[in-house]
């Protein structure tokens, strides 16, 4: 039989021919059988040469140093299920299911950049390598889906690098380019880099999800959610955070009679005490930083970063229900989805009217004063006006319901004094304290990009404005202190420091941004855990130990700043040093005023030495870290909550009094908007299934609930 081999050069941009890539053997027998070959050709081996380009000269990136494999938790699940599947799973039909292809990498210089989510030929060039096809630009974008984009500039990387996870339709390939079956009916399954789906569930938002299996409320099906209907149980959702208000919808959605408490005001009202605090100083205990609509995360970062899980349902679940009420699509795609204050707003505005159109009677400015409780179990909720000091008998209110959703945040101190006198199960839990650290954000820029800084442009580039995450254990015979966990946490790029007490006589902050993070500063929390064994002088608090050993450091910030919310600062090398430099302190974001301070002082000795040895050790992974220009503020006590609030796994009631249910951070079970939002939702199935509402099968629906391990980051 007669062979030949016949030899085609591909070049999409130039317009000659290209002989540098090695050639590529294709057996055609292997092709669809839906192709027509002529059987004079039908044994001839063909091969094709990859197309091939004059590359740029890619920037050189020299960026912090980065050592070892670091993955979440979940990542590394993850790896092992595909691990597990890779050896018990047969590729039965390969003309049908999906390939997810991960960890395509595109060059910085040649993706169109940080907010572009679509197909560019870049990405069609790195997906045809993997397929091992010829002609990258004959891929129909049509059947591929971007899952995650995220942005890589480690130092072991020869160039920084956009980052790629996609899902590949088969049948739709097969469909709209028939030549792909040859490099499909090769491909074979890698760890971590290309895993075989039998077919993928597609994502969908909460609201979607609920819609697909109405809830029958008295063997009717609500045809409009403003409906009422009687007997309906009553629900309080104590708290407008993430997860009181994912809770609201859930329950409100299968037929529940919903009443939200809020003590602060809604978004529009909550911005102009916020700006009365900034401006002239003027701080509302009750509508502030840490308290209002949405929780204290709507004038925070935004950040909806997470470590329960990136690609769950759950997780998902809550992403697409934020797109559905406003925030922008980019989120779903993003490594490192953000939406800012700007975004949150507008955001929580349409996720308040939905409620109201649901018929959840929404009541801000009202707060909690006690529960009301008969026989071991909550009835109801007594309640005030926030406007007023609290313990007024005239001015309260006692409200009825069938359960009380308790979805406070960690900052609601008083809540827990309350729920202490009804000697409801609480137990410490451990937490971080520290210090806020700022930087110029042109400084972290380079340190991160070098040459690619310039790209950047104050968020308006097609780079990322540069981040960090740094963590490090501490202490050991060589430093004299004890062994613990100091980390960067909330890190704020293009951001600002913003004061989050809700006392004047004590002083605690945090970070922010906006979406566009186009501030010259970037700042992030340097914090240590502390756990219970150092609250040994606020035993006589019990379960509050800790919230008593944050307020402590509170007042001796605000101290140490002079009053009027003046930050205490003390520039790094002077910290480091244990000196106070009568030079000028650099210039901060915060913008009520800061003054030159002993923060070495502040804490106890151990917590510092912590603090220092971190600093140093954190300068050789981010050279550059330590310098004159950067600014420590004090104090960042409230990272997470310092108790919890013992509750059932599976109900989430509490163990201690029935028909209370504590959720979210404040109850010590998230660390964050997204992990807040999932508890939220979790509890209003569970919650919903209890009172005879929801009869579907929870984890089928949201996957596993989150792992209550009672310390979190995000």
């Amino acid at each position: 039989m007669l062979s030949c081999i016949v030899r085609v050069n591909f070049s999409l941009s130039t317009g000659h021919c290209c002989s540098s890539a090695p050639p590529m053997a294709i057996s055609t027998h292997c092709f669809h059988p839906s192709l027509q070959f002529s059987p004079t050709i039908s044994n001839r081996r063909i091969v094709l040469y990859n197309a091939s380009f004059a590359p740029r000269k890619a920037p050189v990136t020299r960026c912090a140093r980065r050592t070892g494999k670091r993955r979440y938790p979940s990542e590394k699940r993850k790896l092992e299920e595909i691990k597990k599947n890779l050896l018990t799973t047969e590729i039965r039909n390969r003309e049908e299911g999906y390939w997810r292809i991960s960890k395509l990498s595109v060059p910085a210089h040649k993706d169109p950049g940080k907010d572009f989510v679509g197909f560019s030929l870049p990405l069609l060039e790195a997906i045809a390598k993997v397929l091992e096809f010829p002609v990258p630009a004959m891929l129909p974008e049509e059947a591929f889906t971007i899952l995650r984009k995220s942005f890589d500039a480690r130092k072991v990387l020869k160039e920084s690098a956009f980052v790629y996870t996609v899902d590949m339709d088969v049948k739709k390939l097969l469909h709209l380019e028939p030549r792909t079956w040859d490099f499909i009916s090769c491909l074979e399954p890698k760890l971590g880099l290309i895993e075989y789906m039998q077919d993928t569930k597609a994502p969908t938002g909460l609201l979607d999800m609920l819609d697909k299996d109405k809830i029958k409320v008295d063997g009717s099906n609500p045809s409009n959610g403003s409906a009422r209907y009687e007997n309906r149980p009553r629900v309080a959702v104590v708290g407008s955070g993430p997860s009181g208000l994912f809770a609201a919808l859930v329950l409100a959605e299968v037929g529940a009679d919903v009443t939200l408490i809020e003590r602060g005001q809604p978004v529009e009202q909550r911005g102009r005490d916020i700006g009365a605090l900034v401006v002239r100083k003027v701080l509302s205990s009750e509508s502030n930083f840490c308290f209002g609509e949405g929780g204290a995360g709507t004038w925070s970062d935004g950040k909806l970063v997470t470590r329960i899980g990136r690609n769950s349902d759950s997780v998902q679940a809550v992403l697409r229900t934020l797109v559905q009420f406003g925030a922008p699509p980019n989120i779903l795609v993003d490594g490192k989805p953000h939406l800012g204050t700007d975004k949150l707003v507008p955001l929580l505005r349409n996720f308040r009217h939905y409620l109201l159109d649901l018929g959840v009677d929404i009541k801000f400015n009202t707060r909690l004063d006690d529960l009301v409780v008969e026989n071991n179990q909550v009835k109801g909720v007594v309640v005030s006006n926030s406007k007023n000091e609290p313990g007024r008998s005239s001015d309260q209110e006692k409200l009825l319901f069938d359960a009380v959703v308790l979805a406070v945040g960690h900052s609601a101190r008083d809540v827990y004094n309350m729920l202490l006198q009804h000697n409801i199960e609480m137990v410490p839990k451990n937490f971080a304290v520290g210090l806020r650290i700022e930087h110029p954000q042109e400084l972290i820029n380079n340190i991160q990009y070098s040459e690619l800084a310039s790209e950047v442009q104050s968020g308006r580039g097609r780079i990322p404005v540069a981040d960090y995450k740094v963590t490090k254990n501490v202490g050991g015979d060589e430093t004299g202190i004890e062994n613990r966990s100091c980390y960067s946490f909330c890190m704020c790029p293009g951001g600002q420091v913003v004061l989050t007490s809700t006392n004047p006589s004590e002083l605690c902050i945090n970070g922010m941004s906006f979406s566009r993070r186009a501030s010259k500063w970037a700042n992030s929390a340097l914090v240590v855990t502390v756990s219970s064994d150092e609250f040994d002088s606020f035993r006589s608090y019990g379960p509050l130990a800790g919230v008593e050993f944050q307020r402590e450091f509170e007042k001796r910030a605000a101290e140490m700043g002079g009053g009027n919310f003046v930050v205490p600062a003390q520039c790094v090398p002077d910290f480091l040093a244990e000196t106070l430099s009568v030079t000028s302190l650099p210039a901060s974001s915060y913008r009520l005023g800061v003054k030159a301070s002993r923060l070495h002082d502040l804490f106890p000795a151990n917590i510092t030495k912590a603090l220092q040895c971190a600093i140093e050790m954190f300068d050789k992974e981010l050279p550059g870290y330590i310098t004159k220009d950067a600014l420590l503020h004090g104090v960042e006590t409230r990272t997470s909550s310092p108790v919890q609030i013992s509750r059932e796994a599976d109900t989430c009631e509490s163990k201690s009094l029935k028909g209370l249910y504590p959720i979210g951070e404040g109850a010590g079970y998230a660390g964050g908007i997204v992990s807040a939002a999932v508890d939220g939702m979790f509890c209003g199935f569970a919650l919903a299934k209890q009172l005879s509402l929801y009869g579907g099968d929870l984890e089928g629906v949201l996957g596993k609930s989150q792992k209550q391990t009672g310390f979190v980051k995000y």
